[in-house]
């Protein structure tokens, strides 16, 4: 039997509906148990093979590591890590798996010359492709995983009211907060508080009981950990097994996951990779180094299990769940998840908040961390110890970057530099073919530019003229932008050209954000001059970029002759550029 037929509704048919109702999906339990045998098909499992394997531009994989080195170095001051490990891949193929840097550098920080206190040079521990990290945030996509098997199970019901479930929780206005608004930050609770000054565990569950949230639930997207700390109650009190045995019993252990975990035994520290000097003013507790424990502090209070931070990983353990999830919640024989609900972790329900979409658990269609991954449907997290997961469904790759980078102190590293480097150079590996021969015109994927590429002077006055080309584009919304533009003066002004790709009118001449990084064919009425110059215009601002943009198969040609034909002889060398290049992906 199909999953169609248990659900009665086909992944096209729920996205719709989740997409129709701006986020607002209730949708039926399905029928399933504990992750249970997959069907046998054509869902790969991983290994390591080369780029080629992988169907990856093994330049920018070398590009990927190199770039990632540089941030072990000032960056602009302190290191933004002491190391990291790089996982990158494409399908079942993880073509690039490498450490660098120091897992454990620092035995302390020295707040007076802002220096980090190292070890002696026998007591640092380089970094391994199997060091264990402390996810920190990463951690709210397993307990978001966790609820959603209770929603296919008939356990959880999506639009339920988190109250109908924690009595207790109801109160100070949260009487109608949802569980759907849990596990995409709307619920209106404000980012953190203190549990950790709690002296008991009664006490911490209080203050949550008595948590007014800021905004009326539902009404702004506003990112909390209180919101996955709940939702680990929930699944507590449902289950009657702790987020810790959960975790072990439906997530790592079906998946052989053995490197993922709460509360790492200390057989493993030697391993795991070292965080921060943790003492106030900058850390909410004293502890001191803090190694092989969680470095959050409400989840250390919580006896290192909570639903918003506390678990521990490898970089191959986070690849393994990201295959998973790629193939529809299935990893050789196991599932853990229907087709159904991945499809809903990675659809947009923050449709009422562009710029902040969200899926349940997951992150959707952010440059900050994703760069030139970024796509309406890619998902991913970043944890607050510099750890970070991105799937990018419409390549079918995947990439994690572990870093230590509040090692020695928080304070040493600011944004996600890093993390933007890897995920650009992982986009750029991933080849887009020439609609036609073997280049196409390539804008590049720089910041802060305006590149041009500008046809020869055409005499198009007698009317009729057209340019034909194959258009491919991918850039960050509204910030970069992709302009078609003439000229009839040589060059001093420029007025844009409107043009159609397909079956879509771009009155503007221009075109910015997501195409679904295929090819579109363009045509274009040109104005009438006997000297018209032609060109393409590709602007980007200094914070992120998308893939670029490509052009192919130029033409121009009016019903009697054709003016210009980039595959004729002589006519592609008549092109200037600047910043394009010719591209042979």
């Amino acid at each position: 039997m199909t999953d169609e037929a248990h659900t009665g509704l086909s992944r096209r048919q729920l996205t719709r509906r989740a997409l129709a109702l701006g986020g607002a999906l209730a949708i039926a339990p399905f029928p399933a148990g504990p992750a249970s045998a997959a069907p046998l098909g054509g869902r790969p499992t991983l290994r390591h093979g080369s780029a080629q394997r992988a169907g990856l531009l093994e330049d920018h994989l070398r590009r990927l590591v190199t770039d990632a080195e540089t941030f072990l170095g000032p960056s602009p001051k302190h290191p933004w890590y002491a190391g990291a490990v790089l996982l990158a891949g494409r399908g079942g193929t993880v073509a690039l798996h490498r450490p660098i840097g120091t897992a454990v550098r620092y035995s302390a920080y020295d707040e007076k010359t802002d220096t980090g206190v190292e070890f002696p040079p026998a007591d640092q521990i380089p970094m391994a492709e199997d060091t264990v990290f402390d996810l920190a945030s990463v951690s709210k996509l397993f307990t978001s995983i966790l609820a959603v098997q209770q929603i296919e199970r008939g356990h959880v019901e999506l639009e339920a009211t988190v109250a109908s479930y924690l009595p207790e929780f109801g109160a100070a206005g949260k009487q109608g907060m949802t569980i759907r608004q849990l596990l995409t930050h709307t619920s209106g609770f404000r980012a953190w508080i203190p549990l950790y000054n709690a002296p008991t565990y009664e006490e911490k569950l209080r203050l949550i009981w008595n948590e007014a949230p800021l905004n009326p639930p539902g009404t702004k997207y506003l990112y909390s950990d209180l919101n996955l700390i709940s939702l680990q109650l929930v699944l507590e009190k449902l289950t009657g097994r702790t987020l810790d045995a959960l975790l072990h019993d439906e997530i790592t252990a079906p998946l052989g996951m053995r490197r993922t975990r709460y509360n790492p035994p200390a057989s493993w520290k030697p391993r795991i990779a070292a965080t921060e000097d943790a003492r106030k003013p900058w850390s909410g507790l004293d502890r001191g180094l803090v190694w092989g424990k969680v470095h959050d502090e409400n989840a250390f209070s919580l006896g290192g299990v909570a639903g918003h931070a506390g678990v521990f990983s490898c970089a191959w353990d986070l690849a393994v769940l990201g295959r998973t999830l790629l193939n529809g919640g299935v990893y050789g024989r196991t599932c853990i998840l229907r087709p159904e609900s991945v499809e809903l972790m990675f659809t947009d329900f923050n449709t009422a908040f562009p710029g902040d979409e969200h899926g349940l658990g997951f992150e959707l269609y952010q440059h900050w961390y994703m760069g030139a991954m970024a796509t309406p449907r890619t998902a991913g997290h970043t944890g607050f110890t510099g750890t970070s997961l991105v799937l990018d469904p419409t390549t079918d790759s995947f990439l994690i970057v572990l870093g230590n980078s509040v090692h020695p102190v928080r304070s040493w590293r600011s944004g996600s530099a890093p993390r933007v480097a890897a995920a650009n150079n992982l986009s750029r590996a991933v080849p887009v073919r020439p609609r036609h021969g073997r280049t196409a015109w390539f804008s590049g994927m720089a910041n802060a530019t305006t590149a041009t590429l500008t046809l020869p002077v055409l005499d198009t006055s007698s009317g009729a003229a057209r340019l034909r080309c194959a258009l491919w584009w991918d850039t960050e919304p509204q910030a970069d932008a992709l302009a078609l533009e003439a000229s009839t003066d040589g060059g001093a002004s420029w007025e844009p050209v409107p043009f159609t790709t397909g079956h879509e009118e771009h009155p503007s001449g221009t075109v910015t954000g997501w195409s679904g990084r295929v090819w579109h064919r363009l045509t274009a009425g040109l104005p009438a001059h006997r000297q018209l110059t032609l060109r393409w215009r590709y602007t980007t601002d200094r914070l992120y970029v998308g893939r670029g943009a490509y052009v192919d198969g130029l033409r121009v040609e009016t019903a009697d002759a054709v003016l210009f034909d980039e595959s004729r002889a002589g006519d592609a060398g008549r092109i200037a550029t600047a910043g394009w290049a010719p591209a042979v992906d």
